[in-house]
């Protein structure tokens, strides 16, 4: 079975929540007995051609803002339309526009739908009509349409009338690092608070700064992630930044792990996701986190995590000060969340659904 997969902007995954869910599916279906190939943006995904088993196609975008992705798949589906492959899996609503063209050819096409990208407030208001728009052909166009939470599923099945397949995303249980290199970021360990995830206005980090503003703690808040086609709103959250609010810019692999490892606890803000690996990954950390009271957010975090009310910031400042000064709740929750994660979320049980959902379309066995 030959498999492409198209959308992300590659793998090995450095940032972005869809190239981590690609990064780990891919390497896990390759495992299964599957041949993959990743069409990769030249920008994001290093010379090379293979990782992990897994074919890398490097391919050129017009890297803006409104172009970078559209381009880029375009591109893509007409080199897999001859390639021939077996499956087609797009992944997000805007790369659904093109999941009916290598049907042409034969190939079945899967389109997974990680969150309502017309949402987020980095569009303005053109575009968010247009991949508004997209929500129709990604129920449509595909033989198959996958989500990536339970929420989803039911606005699907509602506005669209169409039964999705709900596939969640994954996380690892790691082991806790200790705290080796924190101090070059002049961290402590147990003594911040942290945030993980693209700086972007849909994860509502300015709630999170004027909210820790307003406590006096020694703890420090730290903010891991970078821009993306979001300079302005990077520009106003560096007006909080002091020695209490620490802007780190990415992070990753050791560094990354040390930092979740050891702190405090997680605070995850955001007005609108699709299913949060940043907060599955806190969680498979063991971490206490503090979440917006979304549905999606609360899908994941059931019991075993506390929730403010999204966009309040009286609410996140009081939840919050509440954690710092009552630390054994702090530890009852991180200590509930490990077990939470390993029986509902895991990379291993995505691939296999994954690859059942090829084999059901297909008839083919791996």
């Amino acid at each position: 079975m030959r498999v492409a997969m198209i959308g992300q902007k590659g793998i090995p995954a450095t940032y972005g929540g869809i190239e981590r869910h690609v990064d780990e599916i891919a390497r896990r279906l390759v495992q299964r007995g599957i041949h993959v190939d990743v069409f990769c943006r030249l920008y994001y995904t290093p010379p090379g051609t293979e990782y992990h088993g897994i074919g890398l196609l490097r391919r050129p975008s017009l890297h803006t803002k409104h172009f970078d992705t559209a381009t880029h798949v375009a591109w893509c589906t007409v080199e897999s339309i001859l390639r021939r492959y077996d499956v087609v899996h797009f992944h997000a609503l805007g790369p659904s526009l093109f999941a009916s063209l290598p049907r042409v050819v034969g190939s079945k096409t899967v389109v997974t739908v990680h969150g309502l990208d017309w949402q987020r407030e980095k569009w303005g208001r053109a575009a968010s009509w247009v991949l508004k728009q997209c929500e129709r052909p990604a129920a449509r166009f595909p033989n198959r349409t996958v989500v990536v939470s339970k929420t989803l599923r039911e606005y699907f099945r509602h506005t669209h009338g169409i039964d999705a397949s709900y596939i969640p995303n994954g996380t690892l249980l790691p082991q806790p690092r200790a705290p080796k290199k924190l101090h070059t970021l002049g961290l402590e360990p147990g003594k911040y608070v942290l945030f993980v995830g693209r700086l972007v206005p849909e994860k509502g980090v300015h709630f999170l700064c004027q909210a820790f503003s307003r406590i006096d703690t020694d703890m420090k808040l730290a903010l891991v992630g970078g821009l993306s086609f979001s300079q302005d709103y990077v520009s106003l959250l560096k007006r909080y930044e002091s020695d209490r609010i620490r802007l780190l810019d990415y992070v990753f692999g050791e560094a990354l792990e040390e930092l979740w490892s050891n702190a405090y606890c997680v605070v995850q803000p955001s007005t609108m996701e699709g299913l949060s690996i940043a907060l599955l990954e806190a969680l498979s950390y063991g971490r206490c986190v503090l979440v917006s009271d979304i549905p999606e957010n609360m899908e994941v975090a059931e019991e075993c995590a506390l929730s403010f009310k999204s966009k309040d910031v009286e609410d996140l400042r009081s939840k919050l000060e509440h954690l710092i000064r009552h630390p054994d709740e702090v530890e009852r929750f991180g200590a509930q969340a490990r077990a939470h994660i390993q029986q509902h979320y895991s990379w291993d049980n995505v691939a296999e659904s994954t690859a059942r959902l090829y084999e059901e379309m297909t008839g083919k066995s791996r």
